[in-house]
């Protein structure tokens, strides 16, 4: 797991959505560089959005299976951040999981960008599919500014229902704080009230590719790769 760049000065925590701004990263300043460090003619990037249980992962998994494709996962990286020894964003992480708040975007976009980095570095990647970011508009300016334009939006819709329906099930074994009836909701709002804004930015550039997520694994997955192959030809 790469480890964050080592900062240099120390800031605040505030509350998150719905009583105010995202907690502010202690000690991490957002990157600054007069180019993203992929080229889009190089990397091509795919952010993978959808409410909490939409399906993801599931469909990522897929899409690396079928066309190679690295997965990263936002909320992987930080769960594995919050564990690692020594790490000063452990507590903050660990409290915006728990309130269903998101995390300072400082600290994910620099995640992402390690990992990307270590991806091209150690495998000789190219094609990245970024499951669960960026969940705020910042985030994906910032992403795009520092890191790498995203070619779409790979957007899975499903009904709240459903999605809690789901989470609700997977909270009997997965262990995490977040699968609960409460951070579910708490989530649900996030989404709807930051994350939404996303994607109708990106549609508006004819950006996203959506998927309705209600139907089984497979059928999703199918209209997934015909979708997909519409926009970026049959051998993507």
């Amino acid at each position: 797991m790469p480890t964050l760049n080592k900062p240099a000065s120390q800031g605040g925590f505030v509350p998150g959505p719905g009583s105010g701004p995202a907690p502010a990263a202690p000690g991490l300043p957002a990157p600054s560089k007069p180019t993203p460090t992929f080229s889009p003619s190089a990397v091509t990037v795919l952010f993978v959005l959808g409410g909490p249980g939409a399906g993801k992962g599931t469909q990522c998994a897929r899409l690396v299976s079928t066309y190679g494709f690295k997965h990263l996962s936002a909320g992987d990286l930080l769960r594995a951040e919050q564990e690692r020894p020594g790490s000063q964003f452990g507590e903050l992480i660990r409290s915006c999981i728990k309130n269903g708040e998101i995390v300072p975007m400082e600290v994910t976009v620099q995640l992402l960008e390690n990992a990307m980095t270590e991806a091209v570095k150690e495998e000789g990647t190219s094609r990245f599919l970024i499951d669960g970011f960026p969940r705020k508009m910042d985030q994906a300016l910032k992403f795009e500014e520092v890191v790498c334009p995203a070619r779409l939006v790979l957007f899975f819709d499903c009904p709240e229902a459903e999605m809690e329906r789901r989470l609700m099930e997977r909270g009997k074994t997965s262990g995490r704080a977040d699968d609960n009836a409460e951070s579910i909701r708490k989530r649900f709002r996030t989404f709807v009230e930051t994350s939404m804004p996303v994607v109708d930015y990106y549609e508006k550039q004819g950006r996203v590719v959506k998927v309705d997520a209600t139907p089984a694994p497979e059928e999703v997955f199918a209209v997934t790769k015909e979708r997909l192959g519409k926009v970026l030809g049959d051998k993507f």
